[in-house]
């Protein structure tokens, strides 16, 4: 462009100050609007909106330009500032009390007839708008959160840095190892038949990192998990990943704590109250979930000894095959549920393995007329005023029953408390809630019967619980530690071991043979025998803290070019398949299965 049309100015920063300047402005038509003889357009870049006024009085030509026009053109204008006309201003947009009277126009660039409106995405279909992902985040709401999301990643680097963190990258090309979801694999060329595998997080750089003596290390890093997506997941996803050296547990969840107090200070504007404290156990026996939503209550209480005594063949059925029964209250003071409010409820729980959902409603009276409820009948008088009497109920309250295995009564009620929650408005949308859940257990036990890592197999156990390792390997406690806010993990963490000893005996915990641990961790185990320091870290979710920050439903709403939940990319159409020239070269041969080979 010729030096006359150098932009002077962004769209959102010409105010009432700037009145009777003359700018150059230049972006893309968000709306016009002819009034038959004057022309208006709210023009748009990244930085706001500012309305131009295009009059035939005052510019014949730049009133020829706007007449042809039309939404998302790019379009260059000259102008002198003015104020509105009494009456006029626009409260919504930060350039409302202004406009800009229009001396010459310049369309840059036509648009072609767009397949979505830029303003209106109500009626579009996601696809589409990922599709087009390069009109979709011409959208005042992505951009938002595309800019939130830059000033969270900053706000990180200035609070770790100023705590003397260095910023050091690790590798993308790594070696396939088990640490639990499944790994994206990358063919080698010059080794035929070896593969790099993408890291699901730089865990073991980062500990190498600490054995070099990089006390302090952070990185905004990519990590890549072949697993299946929901609104919080994606297959590449960012995380600030953070390792220390010389502290133990408390230190590492303090100084983390101060860090994210600062952050949110920076971009939000927030000072947040101390962060809530609540054992794994507390948290699944109490809300059913290792990552609570905190800001209301309604916990789930155990009324396996009194409700397995009934004649409720649902209730007696499920102590009888070792399960358990929960019952979670809503007072009446919450909110009323009407049946068809229940009947939501029950898909709800169904969704999460439940096969039904028991409720009651507490009426005024004796036996069994003091509850309104299917079930009633088969509970029985004297059960049902032991659980009135546990659970405090009063007229008018509700109180749903889980009755089944463990993890199905645990995960259905945790899923129903939080749709109440929404549903009943028990808590601001807008609150930040954070809390620290420790204690986890070290080892899982997998439906075949061996034991996997909680969350790596570097995380230490808890001191106190190291001799239980060859006992009662499913007892020992991780020194690991959550971030929890308003019902998701945003960071997760722990101490790691970093004496050789202790790493092959969770290795043979684990079921690792020595030369098997040897082949997949021997650098690592190596480097731990070469005075490797006490240290620990953590890791945030960079993609789910700036979605909760933006009020957005899915971490797709965060990502510049997210992935669709069948992973795929729709706007390049990737995955596709490559030429046999290129599977050649990485001495790859494609094998298409018939529909009943799958099926087999």
């Amino acid at each position: 462009m010729s030096k006359s049309w150098t932009r002077t100015h962004h769209l959102g920063e010409i105010s009432e100050r700037s009145i009777d300047e003359t700018v150059t402005i230049m972006g893309w038509v968000h709306h016009r609007r002819d009034h038959g003889h004057v022309v208006f357009i709210d023009l748009r870049d990244r930085y706001g909106v500012a309305q131009l006024v295009l009059d035939p009085a005052i510019s014949p030509d730049a009133h020829q330009v706007a007449e042809s026009c039309r939404h998302e053109y790019v379009l260059a204008a000259k102008g002198r500032v003015r104020r509105r006309p009494d009456g006029m201003d626009n409260d919504s947009i930060r350039t409302g009390a202004i406009e800009i009277e229009v001396h010459q126009a310049k369309i840059l660039n036509p648009s072609a007839t767009l397949p979505f409106q830029i303003q209106d995405q109500s009626e579009t279909h996601e696809n589409i708008r990922l599709k087009y992902r390069y009109l979709d985040l011409r959208r005042p709401e992505l951009r938002d959160a595309l800019v939130l999301r830059a000033k969270v990643a900053s706000s990180f680097r200035r609070a770790l840095e100023y705590e003397r963190f260095m910023e050091i990258e690790t590798p993308y090309l790594y070696k396939s190892t088990p640490e639990g979801a499944r790994e994206f694999l990358v063919p080698s060329r010059i080794h035929p038949g070896s593969f790099f595998a993408l890291p699901q997080s730089p865990q073991v750089f980062k500990q190498v990192l600490m054995v070099s003596g990089f006390d302090r290390y952070y990185q905004i890093v990519k990590c890549f998990r072949d697993e299946d997506l929901r609104s919080d997941r994606q297959p590449e996803f960012t995380q600030v990943d953070c390792e220390l050296s010389f502290v133990g547990q408390e230190e590492v969840m303090t100084l983390m704590e101060e860090i994210t107090t600062q952050v949110i200070k920076d971009v939000k504007g927030l000072s947040l109250p101390p962060f809530k404290r609540i054992s794994y156990t507390t948290a699944t026996e109490r809300y059913g979930t290792d990552k609570p939503d905190l800001r209301f209550d309604l916990p789930l209480v155990d009324l396996s000894s009194i409700a397995s005594d009934t004649e409720f063949k649902v209730f007696s059925q499920a102590i009888s095959l070792g399960g358990i029964i929960n019952g979670l209250v809503v007072p009446e003071n919450c909110g009323n549920l009407s049946r068809k409010d229940i009947d939501a409820l029950t898909e709800i729980v169904c969704q999460h393995g439940a096969k039904g959902l028991a409720w009651a409603k507490v009426k005024e009276g004796q036996g069994v007329e003091s509850w309104q409820s299917p079930i009633a009948k088969f509970v029985g008088d004297q059960a049902i005023a032991e659980i009135n009497k546990t659970l405090g109920l009063k007229p008018g309250d509700t109180i749903f029953f889980g009755a089944d295995d463990y993890k199905t009564v645990k995960q259905s009620l945790a899923a129903l408390r939080i749709e109440l929650g929404r549903i009943l408005q028990l808590y601001n949308p807008q609150s930040l809630c954070f809390a620290w859940v420790t204690d986890f257990p070290l080892f899982e036990t997998l439906p075949n019967g061996k034991l996997a890592a909680c969350h790596h197999p570097f995380t230490s156990p808890l001191e106190d619980d190291i001799p239980l390792l060859s006992a009662k390997p499913e007892q020992v406690r991780a020194a690991a530690y959550d971030l929890v806010l308003n019902g998701h993990e945003i960071a997760g963490g722990s101490i790691r071991i970093h004496d050789a000893n202790l790493q092959n005996q969770v290795f043979q915990t684990l079921g690792l043979s020595p030369s098997e641990a040897e082949e997949t961790f021997g650098f690592l185990l190596e480097a731990l025998r070469y005075g490797a320091p006490p240290h620990g870290g953590i890791a945030f979710g960079l993609d789910r803290l700036v979605m909760i920050l933006a009020g957005a439903t899915s971490i797709r709403d965060v990502i510049a070019f997210p992935k669709t939940n069948k992973s795929s990319c729709l706007m390049t159409s990737s995955p596709q398949e490559v030429s046999s020239d290129e599977l050649r070269d990485i001495h790859i041969r494609v094998q298409k299965m018939s529909l009943n080979a799958k099926e087999t």
